[in-house]
């Protein structure tokens, strides 16, 4: 699979990954709703991320099992990182994608009811998907 490159809104950012595969994730968790502000989509990221401007990039610890980035610079969502396995999900908005889709929700109960994906996807609740952990 070819290379991806993408930046934060400001550009102080640059980010090039390997994708797995062409999918695109939706998180409706309560964390990642407060931190972009809707459903964080994210595209995962092979274990190559290369990252240029890393004085701008702030890291937090959002549970005990992954942090959260972002540009410092511009509040640019970049990633939530899985600590214990090393993967990399990026904010699939950081770059032009071309033949990617919408394949899977997670947390679907915790959406909220004023939105709603037209696009046909495997919905998890979290009690599913923390059993696929």
């Amino acid at each position: 699979m070819e290379n991806l490159q993408g930046t934060c809104l400001c550009g102080a950012v640059s980010i090039v990954i390997t994708p797995k595969n062409h999918d695109i994730h939706a998180c409706h968790c309560e964390m990642c709703r407060k931190w972009t502000a809707g459903p964080f989509l994210s595209i995962e990221a092979s274990s190559h991320v290369t990252f240029s401007g890393e004085k701008y990039i702030t890291e937090f610890p959002s549970s005990k099992w992954a942090k959260r980035g972002f540009c410092n610079k511009c509040g640019s969502t970049l990633f939530y990182h899985s600590v214990e396995s090393n993967e990399y999900f990026m904010s699939s908005e950081l770059f032009h994608l071309e033949d990617f889709r919408l394949v899977s929700e997670i947390y679907i109960d915790a959406k909220p009811a004023y939105y709603d994906f037209k696009n046909e996807t495997k919905k998890w609740t979290e009690e599913e998907f923390l059993k696929n952990l």
